[in-house]
């Protein structure tokens, strides 16, 4: 039934063209999400990313917006080409994935050969689901990044940056995939996503006519080497690196291979005919040993690693592990040299002592060096020394510098005495390309760069940034860091679809460089989309994106006109959503290239950063199976339940967990919501009519009571949804609300058979905005109830509900509280009480003790004497004693105790003594005075807290 009424509206909206958005004389909002990649099926955590614009533009278009939310497909790059390759080698992994989590039928498995094929079935599937999410997305402004039209715009993008010099050819380290002959990207990899390449110092070590070459990030820390490691169980090799004869690790190799021209292996070599040796530091000339180590890795680096256990905690818990292993320094004949190898201070900082890393290992408790707290330590030394060590005054030449300093200097001089050279690595691994192929790091030396690192250029997009809203805001920070540590970027790959360099055409535009401003294209893709792609020359765009004329521009003028002026009302795009793993890429690049070819008025105004998704705790990988796909999810529970747990489970910008049981939980709620509909036209007992309320002047508190909580509730939703808080939103227009929704129900419901006019004119006025309030998030309930209700057009059409502020009391929501604090304290006392309560008296505090909170309030603190002072001298009560005793006790509470003034609490209470007597199942009797006080209880009342005596 839920799948029909879902189908029906997405039905209605498309034939109405609800979301079709043209200039008109109204604001205009246009946000954007990161389009998707379609080379796999839409599961959950894509549901989230889009359903949060959704609702943001829904919310918007009801607030009387002309909203422009479009979508289109990200097809570019290598990883189709990756993936089609996979499927023709019939590879069984491949194969497994898209049947089984993809859900591609088996028959359409061999169709995925071709790239172009899985762009189309994917971009189509996820197109239907999106439509069955129900977003509200103008189709009409379509694309896919390979259509002729969309590369001529990529073209005019990427020559305008070439025309200012922004783009150059030269020679950089990129990730690399050697089976594809490619740079590749984030989009590229199956994993190692956001893995950084390091600069490493590759330091030689000879022996005999042989070097050891080790790598390392901070080759200062040579001074105080005082060995070498290899792996015993991992593959050496000898190679001919430009007529030197190196020792590295195999796996090294295939890395390296790619930066060192003809670095061909010579032979094989075996580790333990080495272990035992002596190499010569090239900084100092000492002999160093060669010492045995399982932590060396292989694939990292050269494989062979220098020993500085003084700042190095891996170093330094693997030489104290090797002298406390008997059977290691006896195969290897090192009881010799053993006890003679010591740390050597190399480093000073604050905090620290001679040998810094046995310091960090025993305030960690690290216990030997398969300890995972290693890397930890690893980390927090490098860093501080990193950031305040200075090299020890005992070395020469050095000392006294800080290290950060004396680590470039060392290295120059190393490189410059032939003593070292540099070569690149990932930071971490494996890093694997789509096509299942290990990546490497190649030196491109005829690669085309983008400028990021030009200073001037990243000057105007910290410009760029300071203009936007970030949302959340801590954000900005981890822009402005990614912003100048930028390099230069490759933007060119041999392999892949997409748009060729318009100068170059070997080579082709990688697919981050050319989304970089495609939410521009969004404003003029509905025109663009039926035209001869070869008129939109660069001429073109010049006039209809930046208002330059030419004589070139092969389209009408009045064609030309009405697209300039469609791009015009749209631009700059006022929010950008996307996630967080692409702040330091695609978010970036997005400033960057809008400050290089856009005018300032035309920059973007907000950026919206998300979180990640789990799914029953453990992080959503499609290519690990751990996914719910987004279709099977709405099948199974519906389009709305889906948007409103989503919604509901955490902010945009923190990770959400779907779990199955509290998906049920809100599909529960959401059935309630749909009964309490329902139980409002039952209470009416005739149909509902929304949109012809029949107005009733409310004398009753609680009802006053109810539409106050509601105002709050729009009050606090709006500000809420205006920041993107979506959790925050709900839980003040879904959950909270019903909570006094249902406190409203329990209080009248010894009246709500009786057809009493104020509650049906409460419960109405409830029901009308609470429809409206939720239908930016579970649009299609909300219009079938809209409609079955008698509300006018669409519900998503409808205007937001705008809280009455003079609706909302802080004296009223005082006032139930007051009744429902009274209740139990009743109870509660009961409970202590010994044999039967007949009666129960309710004293209530008297005027002098409301003036006295006054003058506490206006003072504003609990300062005893001057409260006492400004009471006495108004003459409030003749006992001076009696007003100290309660200036005390205001003292005390008024922190705790909300104060917002005198509330009629004999009227208060009377209104709800029926409520009040049933709940507490006793006779209650009402004080204003002391005039019958058995036990002396009256003195106790003190403003929202009435006395109580039993008898």
């Amino acid at each position: 039934m839920t799948e029909n009424i879902e189908k029906k509206w997405q039905k209605k909206w498309e034939n109405d063209k609800l979301f079709e958005s043209d200039p008109n004389d109204k604001e205009k909002l246009f946000l954007t999400v990161a389009f998707p990649y379609p080379s796999g099926a839409m599961h959950i955590g894509h549901g989230r990313t889009y359903t949060v614009p959704d609702v943001y533009a829904r919310f918007k278009r009801m607030e009387g917006y002309n909203v422009l939310f479009p979508m289109a497909w990200h097809v570019t790059g290598a990883p189709v080409i990756g993936i089609a390759e996979r499927v023709r080698r019939k590879d069984p992994w491949t194969l497994d994935l898209y049947e089984n989590v993809h859900k591609v039928p088996k028959e359409e498995l061999p169709n995925l050969a071709d790239p172009e094929y899985i762009v189309r079935y994917f971009s189509s599937e996820y197109n239907e689901v999106m439509h069955d999410m129900g977003y509200s997305i103008d189709w009409r402004r379509e694309f896919r990044t390979i259509d002729p039209t969309y590369k001529k715009f990529v073209e005019w993008q990427i020559s305008k940056l070439k025309d200012k010099g922004l783009i150059i050819k030269g020679e950089h380290p990129v990730k690399y995939c050697p089976r594809d002959k490619n740079p590749v990207g984030d989009h590229d990899l199956l994993e190692g996503e956001g893995v950084g390449v390091n600069e490493l110092t590759l330091l030689k070590f000879k022996m005999d006519d042989k070097i050891l070459v080790t790598a390392t990030l901070r080759p200062e820390t040579i001074i105080g080497a005082t060995n070498i490691w290899l792996n015993p169980d991992i593959e050496y090799i000898e190679v001919d690196a430009e007529g030197e004869h190196w020792i590295i690790t195999k796996e090294a190799h295939h890395n390296l291979k790619h930066q060192i021209k003809d670095l061909n292996i010579i032979r094989e070599v075996d580790p333990n005919d080495l272990i035992g040796g002596f190499v010569e530091n090239p900084f100092t000339g000492d002999k160093l040993p060669i010492f045995p180590a399982s932590f060396v890795s292989g694939s990292y680096g050269s494989g062979v690693v220098f020993s500085e256990p003084a700042d190095a905690p891996a170093d330094y818990i693997a030489l104290q592990d090797l002298k406390n292993n008997k059977e290691l320094i006896a195969k290897y004949h090192l009881e010799d040299i053993i006890d003679d190898v010591n740390p050597i201070n190399v480093c000073s900082v604050k905090g620290y002592g001679e040998i810094p890393a046995a310091e960090i290992i025993e305030k960690l408790g690290i216990k030997d060096q398969n300890d995972p707290k290693l890397h930890d330590a690893t980390n927090e030394l490098y860093k501080v020394e990193h950031r305040k060590g200075i090299i020890s005054e005992h070395i020469p030449e050095y000392g006294g510098k800080k290290v950060a300093i004396a680590r470039e200097e060392f290295k120059a001089d190393m490189i410059d005495k032939n003593m070292a050279t540099t070569m690149y690595d990932f930071a971490e691994r494996p890093v694997i390309c789509r096509c299942g192929e290990d990546c490497v790091v190649k030196i491109m030396d005829n690669q085309w760069f983008l400028k990021y690192s030009d200073e001037e250029w990243t000057a105007k997009t910290h410009e760029v940034l300071n203009g936007e809203t970030i949302i959340p805001k801590e954000v900005k920070n981890n822009f402005e860091y990614y912003i100048d540590w930028l390099d230069d970027w490759a933007c060119s790959r041999n392999v892949g679809l997409g748009t060729r360099l318009p100068w170059d055409n070997q080579w082709l535009i990688e697919p981050l460089t050319d989304s970089t401003i495609y939410m521009s294209y969004y404003t003029i893709a509905k025109y663009l989309r039926n035209m001869n792609a070869d008129d939109l020359n660069p001429a073109f765009f010049d006039k209809v994106l930046l208002d330059i004329d030419s004589d070139d521009v092969k389209v009408d003028d009045e064609t030309v006109k009405e697209i300039q002026d469609e791009f015009n009302y749209w631009y700059p795009l006022d929010w950008r959503l996307s996630a967080k793993d692409l702040v330091g890429n695609h978010l970036s690049f997005l400033m960057f290239h809008h400050s290089a070819i856009y005018p300032k008025e035309k920059w973007p105004r907000g950026t919206v950063v998300f979180g990640m998704g789990l799914l029953e705790g453990n992080k959503m990988s499609s290519s690990k199976g751990n996914v719910i796909l987004l279709k099977d999810a709405i099948e199974q529970y519906s389009a709305d339940v889906v948007r409103l747990f989503l919604m509901a489970s955490a902010e945009p910008w923190q990770d959400f967990d779907w779990r199955e049981k509290e998906v049920l939980g809100t599909k529960r709620r959401l059935e309630w919501f749909r009964e309490f509909a329902a139980k409002v036209e039952e209470v009416k007992n005739s149909p509902l009519d929304l949109t012809n309320i029949e107005k009733v002047e409310l004398n009753r508190t609680i009802d006053i009571w109810m539409l106050s909580q509601l105002n709050q509730h729009i009050k606090e939703a709006t500000e809420a949804l205006d920041g993107f808080q979506t959790r925050k939103a709900l839980q003040e227009s879904l959950f909270l609300l019903k909570k006094d929704v249902d406190h409203y129900l329990y209080r009248v419901k010894h009246l709500l058979d009786s057809q009493d006019p104020a509650i049906i004119y409460v419960l109405s006025t409830v029901l009308e905005a609470w429809i409206r309030l939720l239908a930016p998030f579970t649009p299609h309930t909300c219009e079938e109830l809209w409609e079955t209700y008698g509300g006018e057009g669409y519900v998503s059409q409808a205007s937001w509900p705008e809280a009455d502020e003079s609706l909302v009391s802080p004296k009223i929501e005082k006032s139930e509280e007051l009744v429902q604090n009274i209740i139990k304290d009743i109870n509660q006392i009961k409970k202590m009480v010994k044999g039967n309560v007949e009666k129960i008296h309710v004293y209530l505090a008297p005027d002098w003790k409301w003036d006295l909170y006054e003058i506490a309030e206006e003072i504003g603190k609990p300062d005893i004497g001057q409260i006492m002072g400004r009471a006495i001298g108004a003459n409030i009560y003749d006992d001076k004693k009696e007003i100290a005793a309660v200036a005390k006790k205001i003292g005390r509470e008024m922190t705790k105790t909300k104060y917002v003034g005198k509330i009629d609490e004999n009227q208060i209470i009377s209104d709800a003594i029926d409520y009040i007597m049933e709940e507490t199942g006793d006779k209650v009797i009402v004080h204003t005075d002391d005039s019958y006080d058995p036990e002396n209880k009256a003195r106790n009342a003190m403003p929202y807290k009435p006395a109580i005596f039993m008898e």
